[in-house]
This record gives structure tokens, C-alpha cells and sequence, in this order.
């Protein structure tokens, strides 16, 4: 890689690790280290949350959607601007004002509220696990990112020096360090899709004629996908932000309602049409480079021969000129760090209030949290370096959270009496069978993810208990 586009990438990363240890000063309790003192505003909040959720892991994995898929793979992110929408009108008036009035740190402490110390617990341990693996899932998209990039790192060495520095600056910094690297970063993401990445590939590739004739119509038709395979997006995603502990950390960051409902507004509409399309076409035009041969040098001949997740980094490696894959490079880097960021300060979050009951006023809370960030952060390195495929190691971390935690949540929020113990049975009956038939591989009739069966299993666990 050429020296200018080393110099620009690294100034990127001393940029974010600043903006880590400016914060480090300015945190002075846990209320500060993990809600931000609860006064943020919608646009830093609501750019935060669509840079955890849609990140690194669909950037990268929706380029490898649109590699496979074509335009069709667009879909995946519907599922999140109609999931954002829904929790703005349905789950933020029912717990913002009950956060700040009772100081919750963590979403399993509304659990607490409502079913007791046992139910909490459970839920932070289930929020905690999934969290550390989605964590990973992001870092390991970073380091197949570099390794698009720069194949001679390797993917071990990418994934220690990408899981180092968001790490570092997390375990500093805070929400606020997150949040505002997560307005910096997205930034950088989006100025590099619209005005380098698309366009230069686009020409670079030959133009509309060519690109439409490389490849099947399928790829691009928005038909291309089978109803099960949306509706096991959907089953997935959209629950996500009713469980999702970066989410409730960003409501309760938020200084009212009125400023939170905006945030998830602004987040929902970048989420689709805007990044969806974005990552997927640029996944698309991957899939073209592959078949004109523009990757041979590196040792693929085709599309067939491919992790379609690599395709992309390898698409802006050869078509971007000397001193623009440098930002490039920076953007996708900050996309995957704006995720890894957040799920780390959950799961730590999680660890630290819910399972250990750390208190707020103990003298010694900041440093502990920080400890604990970084042991965390190191473990879920170790996850990553034991993992293949980004997407899987999302959706897997995302089930496991929403067919534990879902009904519980929706039972919190609308039912009038509520049992502790029907929703700690939910709890665990609902993640582990989505956990154990993921493992062990059970094909679901029709095609069905295990999560449909899991959050099934949870409500009817939930409402014989509950009787």
C-alpha cells in the first residue's frame, strides 16, 4: 500500500484514540461512563445508533449480500428502519421517563423493576453473552476488511491491531468517546461511499451497460429472495431494538423523550434506503470486478472461487487511486469500529451492574469498568480469532438475544400482571433452544431460522408459567 495511504489511515486512527482520551478526563462516575450524563442530542445520538447498528458487520456483510444476492439483499436493513420506528412510537414513552427518574445504567435494570433481582440477572448474563459475540463480529469484520486491504498482514495480526485500538479508546472514553467517534466515524463512512466508493467503481467497472451485462438480471431485482428468508431477517432484526442493551444506553443518554424518538427517526431512514443501498451496491459491483477478472492478481479467477465478504475490500484495493483508499479505508474501518465500540460498552455494562451489582457511588466504579472493558475487549479478540464468517456470528449473537429476552420485554411493556417466574423460564428456554439448534445444525421446516422456534417456545413457556 502505497506510503500516503498509510499516513492518512493512521491519521485517522490517532484522530479517533484522541477523541478516547479527551473523555477520559471528563468522566467522573458510571452515570457518565456508560449513559453520558443523560443530556446528548438526537443528531449525535441518532447517527450513534445507526453506526452500531448497521456498522461494520452489514457493511461488510451487506457486501457480501449484494455480492451473493444483487439489490435484493437491501431487504435485510428494511427490517431495521421499520424495527427503529416501531421502538420510537411503542418501547421509548414507556421507559425513558422511568430511566431517569430511577438513574437505570443498563436495560435488564428495567427488568428489575418489573419481575425482580432473579430476572435482571438472567438477563444480564444473556445480554452480556450476546454482546461479547457480537463484539467479535465486528472486530473480525475489521481484520477481513485489512486483510482485503492488505493481504500480506494476515487475518490474525489485522484482527489483534483492529480489536487494539477500538479497545483502547472504548476502555477510556465511555459512551461520550463512543458516541461522538460514532458521529466522526459515520461521517467519514458516509463521504467515502457517496464520493469515492460508488463512483470510482462504478467507472472503473465500465459503466452501466457493462455492469448490468456482467451479470444475471436476478442480482438486480428486488424479488430476488424467498419470503422465509425475509421473514427470518425480520424475526431476527426488528426485535433487536427492544432488547438491544446500545440501544437502551442511547435512550437513557438522551436528555428527553421528544430528543430520543427524533434519534431513532434519523436512524431508521439512514438505515434504509440510504445504507442499505449503499452496501449492497458497492457488494454488487464486487461481484462484477470478480467475474471481469479484476482479482486474478490476487489469486481468484471468479466470483465461484470467493468469500463474498472479501470481495468488497478487494473491489476498492484495486479500482481506488493512491492517497483515496487510504480514506476509504478509514471509512469501513470506522464503520466496523462505530459497532464494536457500543457492543463492547454493553457487554462491560452488563458485567459490571448487572451481574457483579457494582454500585454508582463506589470511589473505585470508573476504574473497575475500565478493567473490566478490557477483559472483555481481549476475550472477544479471542472469540473472533476462532470464527469465519461475520454475518454468522452477527445473526447468531442477535438470536440468542432476542428469543431470550423478547417476551419478557413485550410482557414488561404491555401486560398488566406480570410473573417473575414465567419470565425467567422464558428467559432461558427461549435462548438456548435457538443456541442448541443453531449448533447442532436442526433443519427448521420450510427453511425457518431457529430463532422462530426459540421465541416460540419462549411464549408458550411464559404463558403456561404465568397461569
Amino acid at each position: 500500500m502505497p506510503i500516503i495511504d498509510i499516513i492518512v489511515f493512521i491519521t485517522y486512527l490517532i484522530l479517533v484514540l484522541g477523541i478516547g482520551f479527551y473523555y477520559y478526563k471528563k468522566n467522573k462516575n458510571t452515570n457518565d461512563y456508560y449513559v453520558g450524563g443523560r443530556n446528548m442530542s438526537s443528531f449525535h445520538v441518532g447517527l450513534s445508533v445507526v453506526a452500531t447498528d448497521v456498522g461494520g458487520g452489514f457493511s461488510i456483510g451487506l457486501g457480501g449480500l449484494g455480492f451473493i444476492m444483487g439489490l435484493s439483499g437491501s431487504w435485510m436493513l428494511f427490517t431495521g428502519l421499520i424495527g427503529a420506528w416501531l421502538s420510537a412510537v411503542f418501547l421509548i414513552p414507556k421507559v425513558i421517563h422511568k430511566a431517569k427518574k430511577l438513574n437505570f445504567l443498563t436495560f435488564p435494570q428495567l427488568l428489575k423493576d418489573s419481575y425482580g433481582k432473579k430476572v435482571a440477572l438472567a438477563a444480564g448474563i444473556i445480554s452480556f453473552i450476546g454482546y461479547l459475540g457480537f463484539t467479535s463480529s465486528q472486530l473480525l469484520a475489521g481484520a477481513k476488511l485489512a486483510v482485503g486491504t492488505f493481504p500480506e498482514l494476515g487475518l490474525e495480526n489485522a484482527l489483534y491491531i483492529m480489536g487494539a485500538v477500538a479497545v483502547i479508546y472504548t476502555v477510556f472514553g465511555g459512551i461520550k468517546a463512543v458516541i461522538y467517534t460514532d458521529t466522526f466515524q459515520w461521517s467519514i463512512l458516509m463521504f467515502g461511499l457517496i464520493f469515492i466508493g460508488i463512483p470510482i467503481a462504478y467507472n472503473a467497472l465500465g459503466g452501466y451497460e457493462t455492469i448490468v451485462n456482467t451479470l444475471p438480471d436476478k442480482l438486480f431485482s428486488l424479488t430476488n429472495l424467498s419470503w422465509v428468508k425475509f421473514i427470518n431477517w425480520f424475526i431476527t432484526i426488528v426485535p433487536i431494538w427492544f432488547v438491544g442493551m446500545t440501544l437502551y444506553q442511547r435512550i437513557y443518554a438522551c436528555k428527553d423523550e421528544k430528543t430520543a424518538r427524533k434519534a431513532w427517526y434519523i436512524a431508521g431512514f439512514f438505515e434504509y434506503p440510504i445504507m442499505a443501498f449503499m452496501g449492497i451496491i458497492l457488494g454488487l459491483f464486487a461481484r462484477v470486478g470478480a467475474e471481469q477478472g479484476l482479482f486474478i492478481a490476487e489469486g481468484f479467477s471468479g466470483a465461484a472461487e470467493m468469500d463474498a465478504e472479501i470481495g468488497l475490500p478487494m473491489l476498492l484495493k484495486t479500482v481506488l487511486p493512491v492517497g483515496l483508499m487510504g480514506l476509504m479505508l478509514s471509512a469501513y474501518f470506522s464503520a466496523i469500529m462505530s459497532t464494536a465500540d457500543s457492543c463492547l460498552l454493553a457487554a462491560s455494562g452488563n458485567f459490571i451492574t448487572d451481574i457483579l451489582g457494582l454500585k454508582e457511588d463506589n470511589p473505585k466504579a470508573i476504574k473497575i469498568s475500565q478493567i473490566v472493558t478490557f477483559v472483555i475487549g481481549f476475550v472477544a479478540i479471542l472469540i473472533a480469532s476462532y470464527m469465519t464468517s461475520v454475518l454468522d456470528l452477527m445473526l447468531l449473537s442477535y438470536s440468542f438475544m432476542v428469543s431470550g429476552l423478547l417476551v419478557p420485554v413485550l410482557a414488561m411493556l404491555f401486560a398488566k400482571h406480570k410473573k417473575p417466574v414465567a419470565a425467567l423460564a422464558s428467559m432461558f428456554l427461549g435462548g438456548f433452544t435457538t443456541l442448541i439448534l443453531s449448533f447442532l445444525d436442526v433443519n427448521i421446516p420450510f427453511g425457518f431460522d431457529p430463532i422462530l422456534i426459540g421465541i416460540i417456545a419462549s411464549l408458550l413457556v411464559y404463558l403456561l408459567v404465568k397461569k
